[in-house]
């Protein structure tokens, strides 16, 4: 017998009838003898709406109020899914975020869980045999006693820190897919389904474009060593063996507990990217500063960077990408700072993408960053710009090569299927 955190995501409790296929699943590991908790995600499509109502209300609308409405969505999937699983003769109560409680930041819309008292539940798991059934996304701050959101994708966070308060021997993470693969198979229909990966790999994934899971959810697996299951919900409850050593999905777990290490794991995108260019700033000491500090006032977030210096050393340009969704606040506060920063133009380009290459592998494997680049130069793609890590390097590229670059890249290192 063991203990289990089974997440489902909007999709999956989209309506009525999928959350009976929820409770399915459920009863499933209840029969099997696990103690389990679920944490719900608003049905497909509520969050949207409710957000849609706060900016409707007001565009200026209070941050406290917005958490108060949005909440509510998962609230609703709890507490239907508790009144399907009573009828199918399980014990069950819904929980809401202050309840057990999730004690978080008081960061409303997007909060940081800090505590998690996971004794009641764990009570009645004992004594009961009840499954708990929480709302996700949501907690409370106890200075001011508000109900509180994690931000989106939030209910990934939420089960994952439920299961490490839990001390849950897994986090079941079910989705719309079967589980996390080598790239897109949207893009790569050879992209094949991982029976593994390592926390930090998939921390590269999930950061770098691969929208499988939340990114914070993943630091949490990797900060409390808890394996995170992406499985599928549309796989028939009936047809799994909760029994078996790995249905079908993939563990993200830690390193030790992969028997060998791919030098490249996966291939991630992101067309949400821009990119600006400062030249010709005079190359003295604080330039950086100038340019980079008020971006991050702005909260800002700065990926790719990239300095030239000219023949004379006098001057300099310095080229680095911001998301898409923050190109224009970027563009604005560096044209503000411009008489601090002394720049003679500004050169800005919407139309990029990134392409990322992720492996822990390449800690002991020397030119697999010089493969990609003589590959791509082949097919005629300019590279703009690049970064690196100790797991992972980037790509900067005209967006229109993007599914080129991937195609290319994820055959150049063999993760096309056998």
């Amino acid at each position: 017998m063991g203990r289990l955190v089974m997440k489902f995501g909007g999709t999956s409790v989209a309506n009525i009838d999928r959350i009976r296929n929820v409770a399915q699943h459920v009863k499933r590991e209840v029969d099997a003898g696990h103690e389990v908790a679920v944490v719900v995600s608003a049905m497909s499509g509520k969050t949207n709406e409710l957000v849609a109502w706060c900016t409707e209300a007001s565009p200026m609308h209070d941050a406290r109020e917005y958490d108060a409405v949005v909440a509510s969505g998962e609230q609703v999937t709890s507490g239907l899914l508790s009144i399907v699983l009573q009828g199918l003769g399980i014990q069950a109560r819904s929980w809401q975020g202050w309840q057990i409680p999730i004690k978080t930041s008081d960061a409303h819309a997007s909060a940081r869980i800090l505590d998690i008292d996971g004794s009641e539940i764990i009570t009645r798991f004992k004594e009961r045999k009840e499954v708990a059934v929480i709302a996700g996304f949501q907690g409370i701050n106890e200075q001011t006693g508000r109900i509180t959101t994690l931000g989106r994708g939030g209910s990934d966070t939420s089960a994952v820190a439920i299961a490490a308060a839990l001390h849950a021997d897994r986090c079941d993470i079910y989705t719309d897919v079967d589980g996390v693969y080598t790239t897109d198979p949207r893009v790569v229909p050879k992209a094949r389904r991982l029976d593994r990966i390592a926390f930090e790999d998939m921390l590269e994934l999930a950061s770098q474009g691969a929208k499988v899971l939340q990114v914070r959810s993943v630091e949490l697996g990797m900060v409390h060593n808890m394996p995170i299951f992406v499985r599928s919900s549309f796989d028939k409850p009936e047809d799994i063996d909760p029994h078996a050593n790995q249905p079908p999905g993939t563990l993200i777990c830690s390193e030790e507990e992969i028997m060998e290490m791919h030098v490249v794991t996966g291939i991630a995108f992101s067309k949400d990217e821009a990119q600006i260019s400062v030249r010709q700033v005079e190359d003295k000491p604080g330039v950086a500063a100038a340019i980079f500090g008020p971006l991050a006032d702005a909260n800002i977030n700065v990926d790719m960077i990239v300095q030239n210096v000219s023949e004379d050393g006098k001057t300099t340009d310095l080229t680095f990408t911001v998301p898409a969704a923050d190109y224009n606040r970027a563009k604005d506060t560096i044209t503000s700072a411009k008489a601090k920063i002394g720049y003679a133009r500004l050169d800005t380009e919407t139309d990029v993408a990134k392409v990322s290459v992720i492996g822990s592998g390449m800690r002991s494997h020397a030119g697999v960053a010089a493969k990609a680049f003589k590959a791509l130069a082949e097919r005629n793609i300019n590279i703009r710009a690049i970064t690196t890590s100790e797991i992972k390097f980037s790509v900067l590229i005209d967006a229109a090569y993007t599914e080129l670059a991937v195609r290319t890249l994820h055959t150049l290192y063999g993760l096309d299927q056998a």
